[in-house]
């Protein structure tokens, strides 16, 4: 069996990526990656809330894109490159604060597209959204950022 990531795995080089961008000003952070899943984090604060005090589901879609995204990169094969195409997501319950976690798995890993299921959780460990994101896989040209 192959292993999934097919890059080098170097959180600190990972997170440096991510300065000076929405996930920096999110605070989104990539904490783990074992041999078959990413986790990230994201605070519940000022940063993420929508006007009612709630996570505002466009923050929960963000930190579910970046973890997928992330995922799909580090297990594209060398000198490719993934895309997102499509995320869906289905909110499940309300977080007013706190921190969420994420957790990024692969569900289909193709030739052409990849397929990952991003779950979100808050502090008690109970699912507040779950997502799916599809990304497309194309070589990496030149004057690709990394």
């Amino acid at each position: 069996m192959m292993p999934l990531w097919q890059r080098p795995i170097d959180l600190e080089a990972i997170n440096a990526v991510h300065q000076g961008t929405l996930m920096e000003a999110l605070g989104i952070e990539i904490t783990r990656i074992t041999d078959t899943a990413l986790f990230g984090t994201l605070p519940v604060d000022a940063r993420t809330r929508q006007p009612h005090g709630l996570l505002h589901g466009g923050a929960s879609v963000a930190l579910a894109e970046t973890l997928g995204s992330v995922a799909a990169n580090l297990a594209a094969p060398p000198g490719w490159m993934a895309a997102g195409m499509e995320i869906s997501a289905s909110h499940l319950k309300s977080v007013r604060h706190g921190r969420i976690l994420g957790c990024a798995r692969p569900l289909h890993l193709g030739r052409n597209t990849q397929v990952w299921e991003i779950r979100l959780e808050d502090e008690a460990e109970t699912t507040v959204c779950v997502c799916r994101l599809t990304v497309l896989l194309r070589e990496r040209s030149s004057s690709s950022a990394p």
